[in-house]
Order: C-alpha cells, then structure tokens, then sequence
C-alpha cells in the first residue's frame, strides 16, 4: 500500500503551517505557501518537492496562476482535486487584484480600466477582446469576452461586442484586447477595428470610451493615444 506524503510527516520545524503561524506569510517561500494550500504530496515526494518542483515545471508562481485545469493536471503529482485547489486560489488571486468582490467600481480613467482587467489578461496565450459595460455613473455593470484569436474587423462583428451591452441597458462600453506578445502597440488593424466600433457606437447611442490595450504590466489606451 502507498502512503501519500504530508504536511505532517516533514520535521515540525520544517512544516510550513506552522512556520506560517509563528513566523507570518512574508517569511516562508512560495514553494511553503503553495504547500500549506495542497497540504499532501505523493507516494514518491512530500508536499513540499511537490509544491517547489510544480512552481518549477510551470515556469513560476505567475505562469500557474494563469494554467488552466488541463495545465495543471498534466503536470505530474497533479489530480483533479489539486488542481481544483489551484483553480480556486487562482480565481481568487485574479478577483482580488481586479477588485471584483461584489463592490461598485466606477472608471473614471482609462487606468481604472486597467487595473480591473490587467491580472488576468496579461497572461492569457490567445488574444482576447473584453467589453466592459457601465451605467449612466461609469459603474461597471457587466464584464464579458466577445472574441479569442486575433483582432480583425472581418470577424469582430459590431452586434457581438454591442449585443450584450443593449441587454444590460449599458450607457457606455470600454473594449479591452490583450497581445500576447507582452508588447500594446497598436497594429494597424486594431485602430482600423477602433474606428469601425466607435461608427456603430455613435449610430446605437452607447458611447465607446476606450480601446485599451494589454500588454505584459503594460498598457495603450487609444484615448490616451487620441485615436478614439
């Protein structure tokens, strides 16, 4: 019968639950604290290997958080219930640094903008378009991807991105893409988009604000730019 490694089979000294409770979080590794959220390991290692060899496979703690169910199962020690753990501490991580806990948020800036979608679009793979919706106060209503794959005015198709924002009675809309390259220059096509999209906004009275932008911590807002 194999046993699974756990916190509690490592020295007292070295478990890191109990170096978190005495010592606090800024003193232990990501290795610990990812161990203290899968708490055992494997027939072959303690949670602890596990945890260092997992953020070392998955090219660190800001490439994991980004993985995706299959991602984190095809990596080896890795079953559907850590996985599981992962997704839940990874959504959590993206909902506390776009402050999506259940507050208003107004924009009031194209860097409010920013900050409510750059955790999580910074390290997607594929291009995304998002539309953020907002009231009449620049509340934001309603986030949602209209489109993955790369930005081109012959498949980004108006009454998807404004479809969504007329249901919500949406006064205005932000568009937010991201380049996976880490760099938001602005291609030619992306402004050609911009112009098509602010055309149909003027026609359905819901006003564009911006076009943003994501690179890697980066970003080009076209208002900014004053493109739009």
């Amino acid at each position: 019968m194999q046993t699974t490694f756990r916190i509690m089979d490592l020295p007292k000294n070295e478990r890191p639950r109990e170096r978190l409770l005495r010592y606090g979080g800024d003193n232990l590794s990501n290795s610990e604290l990812l161990a203290i959220i899968l708490r055992t390991g494997t027939s072959k290692e303690n949670v602890l290997n596990l945890s260092t060899r997992i953020l070392k496979e998955s090219g660190g703690l800001n490439e994991l958080l980004s993985s995706n169910a299959e991602e984190f199962m095809s990596l080896n020690g890795i079953g559907p219930a850590k996985a599981a753990q992962l997704l839940a501490v990874s959504e959590l991580f993206k909902r506390f640094k776009a402050f999506k806990s259940g507050e208003f948020y107004a924009i009031k800036q194209p860097k409010d903008a920013v900050n409510l979608v750059m955790e999580e679009m910074r390290y997607l793979k594929e291009e995304h378009l998002r539309v953020i919706m907002l009231n009449t106060k620049n509340r934001v209503t309603c986030i949602k991807d209209v489109s993955i794959g790369t930005l081109n005015s012959s498949i980004v198709h108006p009454r998807e991105i404004f479809s969504e924002a007329i249901k919500k009675n949406s006064a205005a809309i932000i568009i937010c893409h991201n380049h996976p390259s880490g760099d938001p220059t602005p291609s030619s096509e992306d402004i050609n988009v911009t112009y098509r999209l602010k055309e149909c906004s003027e026609l359905l009275g819901i006003g564009l604000l911006d076009h943003l932008i994501i690179g890697n911590g980066i970003y080009v807002s076209l208002k900014e730019k004053c493109i739009l």
